[in-house]
């Protein structure tokens, strides 16, 4: 398809399907009528959602009026803002929602029953509209209303990889909905489309372009291009959705023309400064940069002899008078690691770097840990890093776009994954001290945390290139505002709105998701492996495609054991990088958890399992079953045939195929490996090769 064609974008989860008739005249006469209290422009736009969608879902449109009537119906305002509204939400209620909270409220006033959506910022204002929708959409919608509901997440962010040639590093879903040719698309009507997307699910900032910042990208924070990116920043804005920019650590050198980019040298300092007052005069309401430096080839402050504080303090500093933030990545190693080196682990790098750099940084950086210690496999331990830092931010950074986990052309729904990493206790401060904790901010009582996630979208029509693959886009909003949902309530709302309210429908998408991951586990790399696949864009089974590469990424498979020892007493230290009771409990191969035991420990192919198999055989079953779990998939999808329109059916089944038939072959080469380098056979006599 040509850049520039009409597509005509997937409505994915604000579908707003007709109501049942008796449902939606219920509806149709509670929400007949819309007040907008006060001339916020967020009131505006909440407004308008409503309206639209109560028009959708009941057939009739609602009546916008200036002030409440004696008919009731839907006010919508910002507290302080309203002398009506404030007559409802009292001081309370305001001091119990933070800035992006909302309050929805039954109110009986003037003769009349109305539902007040009330906030203390205009973005709450959007927030809680499409929470009313959501709530009405799934069937949730209360008698009386009395709900007080604030992101629990400070800064819920979306991290974009895209480049200004319009390509997508690890995109799944087509190109950059706002780069192309090296330009800054005009038309934005798919961005808009795109704000309103994200809003929906409480997203309040996205960075615009890829970690690795290419030459031209270093650019986007100069003239040449910053009249473009502040037309993306009006269009994010109306949804409440600040944007940010990578940017490159030389860019004084590369960008500005000086001879160093050192972060201690006074004119580098004068030009990061100079560079962010132009950005603020662009753009007043820049949330800030992103940074990944000194790793996989960036440059950084290790260049001229200076730590991780030292270059991201630089930067804090020339954001701080305009209140930017600085997140800064703490995804450092060595990528040139001799594969022959046994002592040397990658999995302790984050740890080891920033550690000893806890209370140095400025109160306006962040730091961005990625989930795991090394990068985005379908099991790995959480970061240790989480909490081991009381005084500094710090941010979860999650993959939404499957590198690692299918690429979007296999369903893997990652939730059940993200909720094991929120709910892990650290113990930094005793028991109950989660990564939820730490990341909200409050079990250290800091301020700027969060959870980023790395976006999955592209211009495909359907946004994720798999239909299925929207839950995660919609699943890490909903976590990143509320990380105390379970898994199984985010795929039953998501499977509401995306497909409707047949109960047959629900129980069987729902299913799915939530059996994905494991199975997608099953048939390529149980007990924290991982790394399995082939190099640079790492789709499909190559089980030594990284053992002798310089990436650290080994799993030392030989004739006899496998796995790494990662244990303090004879293994490369990493264990003791967690707090008691983790330490002790990943320290031995007894009382691991046996989902990660060859992340932590080298065993041998006959050593038993506690369910009395050896090491080997389980790997044997656990292929064999995932490629029949896989299968499975495409039989519970078929069922719907007739249930769901037959576009997106098709669809669905066409991926589901294909990844049953992949799984075969994930199956027979890593089975084959197995046996060829252990020399035990599978005990129930099935093929390997």
């Amino acid at each position: 398809m040509k850049r520039g064609m009409t597509v005509t974008a997937d409505p994915c989860w604000l579908r707003y399907e007709k109501l049942e008739p008796e449902r939606a005249e219920t509806v149709a006469r509670l929400f007949g009528r819309i007040v907008v209290a006060d001339r916020s422009p967020f009131a505006e736009i909440a407004a308008e959602e409503l309206a639209e969608a109560l028009t959708s879902m009941t057939g009739v449109r609602p009546k916008r009026a200036r002030m409440p009537g004696a008919d009731g119906g839907l006010v919508v305002g910002t507290i302080g803002g309203s002398g009506w509204i404030d007559g409802v939400v009292g001081p309370c209620d305001a001091r119990a929602i933070c800035g992006d909270g909302f309050v929805i409220r039954t109110a009986e006033r003037e003769g009349g029953r109305y539902t007040v959506i009330a906030a203390a910022s205009g973005r709450g204002l959007i927030y809680g509209a499409f929470h009313l929708l959501r709530l009405i959409g799934t069937g949730a919608l209360p008698a009386v209303f009395n709900i007080a509901e604030s992101p629990r997440m400070p800064f819920r962010l979306l991290n974009h990889w895209d480049n200004l040639d319009g390509s997508v590093e690890r995109g799944y879903a087509g190109r950059s909905l706002w780069f192309d040719r090296g330009r800054i698309v005009r038309n934005t009507a798919r961005i808009e489309t795109y704000a309103r997307l994200i809003a929906s699910v409480g997203i309040n900032g996205v960075v615009l372009n890829n970690v690795n910042v290419g030459e031209r990208e270093a650019r986007l924070i100069t003239e040449e291009y910053l009249p473009g990116v502040a037309r993306l920043a009006d269009v994010f804005r109306r949804y409440g959705v600040r944007i940010f920019l990578s940017v490159d650590f030389s860019a004084p050198v590369s960008v500005g023309g000086l001879s160093t980019a050192d972060p201690l040298d006074d004119r580098v300092r004068a030009w990061w400064r100079q560079t962010a007052d132009g950005i603020y005069r662009r753009i007043p309401d820049f949330g800030g940069f992103l940074v990944k430096a000194d790793s996989e080839f960036r440059p950084g402050p290790f260049t001229y002899g200076r730590d991780h504080a030292d270059g991201a303090n630089m930067l804090a500093d020339a954001l701080a008078p305009h209140g930017g933030l600085v997140v800064w990545r703490a995804f450092v190693y060595n990528c040139r690691q001799d594969w022959r080196d046994r002592t040397t682990d990658r999995a302790r790098a984050a740890y080891d770097h920033f550690r000893p750099l806890d209370g140095r940084f400025r109160d306006n950086v962040v730091l961005q840990i990625k989930n795991g210690p090394m990068d985005f496999q379908v099991r790995e331990p959480v970061s240790p890093l989480f909490g081991a830092m009381p005084t500094t931010n710090q941010m979860l950074e999650l993959q939404i776009t499957q590198e690692y986990t299918g690429q979007q052309r296999h369903l893997c729904f990652l939730v059940p994954q993200w909720k094991e990493v929120l709910d892990f206790d650290t113990y930094a401060r005793g028991p109950g001290s989660t990564v939820a904790r730490v990341v909200d901010g409050s079990l250290f009582g800091r301020c700027a945390c969060g959870i980023a996630g790395v976006a999955n979208v592209g211009d495909a029509p359907n946004w994720t290139g798999h239909d299925l693959a929207q839950a995660n886009l919609y699943g890490f909003g909903r976590l990143a505002w509320n990380p105390d949902l379970q898994a199984r309530s985010i795929a039953e709302e998501w499977t509401l709105l995306t497909f409707g309210r047949d109960p047959f429908v629900r129980d069987v998408v729902v299913r799915m998701l939530l059996d994905s991951w494991r199975i997608y586990e099953n048939y390529t790399t149980p007990f924290g492996l991982g790394w399995m696949v082939n190099p640079g864009h790492h789709y499909g089974p190559n089980p030594e495609g990284y053992e002798y590469s310089p990436w650290g990424t080994y799993h030392r498979a030989d004739r006899e054991a496998i796995g790494i020892d990662r244990s303090v007493r004879t293994g490369t230290g990493f264990a003791g990088q967690y707090f008691p009771p983790n330490a002790e409990r990943f320290e031995s191969p007894e009382t691991c958890p046996e989902e990660l035991l060859l992340f932590f420990h080298r065993l041998p192919y006959t050593y038993r399992l506690r369910s009395g198999k050896t090491l080997v055989q389980h790997m044997y079953d656990a292929h064999f079953e995932g490629a029949e779990q896989a299968a499975g998939l495409v039989e519970a999808w078929s069922s719907l045939r007739g249930r769901i329109d037959e576009q997106r059916f098709v669809r669905v089944l066409e991926r589901l195929k294909e990844q049953a038939e992949h799984a075969k072959e994930w199956r027979d080469v890593i089975n084959s490996y197995f046996w060829r380098r252990s020399g035990i056979p599978d005990e129930q006599g099935r093929p390997l090769y």
